[in-house]
């Protein structure tokens, strides 16, 4: 049996190449395939194989002692979900664009938003009403398919966007109120609602666990509709079968959760495209087909 571990932790990482070779090793002792970014702040992983295999490599890990309270979220898929393993060192496990600006110590991101359970979420919104706001934490196109009801999504394609964008004053009658940042699995508003307050939002909370723990507790019978979007072979994941479609196709118009990568490996664009017309067509335009068959002539 195979399955997929998401997690991460900010903590402070010293000699990173040494953690780098030793997280490398450990994947290939135990046949796992998938992503890992490794900073300073600490460490940032998905990984698909054998559930014995992501034991094993959890129980390595709580060896070492700045990983030993990684929280580590289990989901459906496996090793095929991934081309390959990849480690890598990065300056920053999110690319914000912060560099020494973010701090971190052993107990996470030093002065980011306040976690709530998914319950604690509820617990805000029926306490405070409309005054909540929920604020995606991810690049636009991930909101396609998915997002919290009435959640404002910023028009942001990188997460570097996001201080420019907050600082333009868009957002500025928001300040005031409770703020409830989300993301796919967490680690993006860390960094997030520490950006936020440091930018004059007043009360700011992150969702522990992400839309990942948030769908796993309420499946669709709470705040979420949609699709949840993963950065692997699935690109996409609903949480129960009452799931709604709320994704638009780009040809026919009609609802989906399906994504496609423009079939021009020279363009590659992530779309929205139904499984119907993406069995006729996935070209995201008639100029990068064009550009295809005249390739193969």
């Amino acid at each position: 049996m195979e399955k997929i571990i998401l997690y991460y932790i900010f903590t402070p990482l010293n000699d990173l190449e040494a953690v780098k070779m030793w997280q490398k090793n450990l994947c290939l002792v135990n046949d796992l395939k998938g992503r890992i970014i490794i900073s300073k702040h600490g460490i940032n992983g998905t990984l698909g194989g054998s559930v014995a295999g992501l034991k094993n490599y959890i129980k390595e890990n709580k060896s070492y002692e700045p990983f030993k309270d990684i929280r580590y979220k289990w989901s459906d898929g496996g090793k095929a979900d991934f081309p390959k393993i990849s480690v890598k060192i990065r300056p920053e496990l999110v690319t914000f664009g912060l560099g020494d600006k973010l701090k971190v110590n052993k107990k996470g991101v030093v002065g980011g938003g306040k976690h709530l359970s998914p319950q604690q979420v509820h617990e805000l919104v029926d306490k405070k009403k409309d005054e909540v706001v929920f604020f995606d934490g991810r690049n636009q196109y991930e909101a396609l398919t998915g997002h919290f009801k009435n959640a404002v999504v910023p028009h942001v394609n990188y997460t570097r966007e996001f201080i420019e964008d907050l600082k333009s004053g868009v957002y500025d009658d928001l300040k005031d109120k409770p703020i409830v940042t989300y993301c796919t699995g967490g680690i993006r508003c860390e960094v997030l609602s520490y950006v936020m307050k440091e930018n004059g939002f007043k009360e700011v909370y992150q969702i522990d666990g992400g839309i990942d723990n948030y769908g796993k507790t309420y499946g669709d019978e709470g705040l979420w509709e949609g699709s949840l979007y993963t950065f692997d072979g699935r690109m996409g994941m609903k949480f129960s079968d009452k799931a709604k479609d709320i994704g638009v196709c780009v040809r026919c118009k009609g609802k989906t959760s399906n994504y496609e990568n423009c079939a021009n490996k020279k363009c590659n664009k992530l779309m929205v495209l139904c499984s119907n017309c993406a069995s006729h067509d996935m070209y995201c335009s008639k100029q990068c087909k064009q550009e295809v068959e005249l390739s193969t002539r």
